[in-house]
């Protein structure tokens, strides 16, 4: 059965403060994922040793990372990345819409693959939603629109950090688009991944297409992924269906 792993690691910057690639390698290893969605990752950034912290996971792993920089300072990158140990091909990698005269602001991007799964293509999109609520509007009605979900066919995952909890308009937006994995199970209490150390907040989300049948959502609790980042990993199973008509 498939399994899709998606996980904000704070740039491989534990809650413990120590910087640690291969601590963020051992918490996902843990769960032998098919597709694995990561959020804040730096690359060649002089802040965590010129890293290339995509690459690096993902050779930890033995899997293919696809990256995209949100952000380029020079030869210095941050952004997002899907890895895969499957056949994947790059559909898209961008940015998103931003709001301007709001000093502090990070650039936003988004990923879309589509990764081969027992012989079905599987569309998987990532992002990392900004902190303001106006960005956040902005970004998730691009997530929906022409471009971005409204020109996947098929079997189609969007997972990611989106900054906003199940009551705000960035995550009905994205809702009413597709189903989100925890209300597709009905579960109750939510699984929630922030902050890591007393995970109080859902603000890491899965949401699908009616070609995926959701069997399982879980995060990691374990003392390791408690420390390794301020997130904790969401983990969801899931099955490849017809959908009903």
């Amino acid at each position: 059965m498939p399994r899709l792993l998606t996980y904000n690691v704070h740039r491989c910057v534990g809650t413990d403060k120590r910087l640690d690639v291969d601590r963020i390698v051992a918490v996902i290893g843990e769960h032998e994922a098919d597709i694995v969605c990561l959020q804040e990752l730096d690359v060649g950034r002089a802040r965590t040793g010129k890293v290339d912290q995509a690459e690096a996971i993902a050779e930890g792993l033995a899997m293919t990372s696809r990256f995209h920089p949100a952000m380029r300072v020079e030869a210095e990158l941050y952004g997002d990345a899907i890895l895969t140990p499957h056949p994947d091909k790059l559909i898209r990698a961008d940015a998103l819409p931003t709001v301007r005269g709001i000093p502090g602001l990070e650039p936003r991007g988004a990923i879309w693959s589509e990764i081969q799964i027992d012989g079905v293509g599987v569309n998987v999109l990532t992002t990392h939603l900004g902190l303001v609520p106006r960005e956040q509007r902005l970004q998730a009605a691009a997530l929906a629109g022409d471009g971005w979900l409204a020109g996947c066919t098929g079997p189609t995952l969007l997972a990611g950090d989106f900054n906003a909890t199940s009551i705000t308009r960035p995550y009905q937006t994205l809702a009413r688009r597709l189903g989100d994995c925890q209300r597709l199970l009905n579960l109750k209490p939510s699984v929630k991944t922030f902050p890591s150390g007393f995970p109080a907040i859902r603000i890491d989300h899965c949401f699908v297409s009616p070609e995926i049948r959701i069997t399982g959502v879980k995060a990691d609790f374990s003392p390791l992924a408690r420390v390794a980042s301020d997130h904790l990993p969401l983990i969801i199973d899931f099955e490849i269906v017809q959908p009903s008509r």
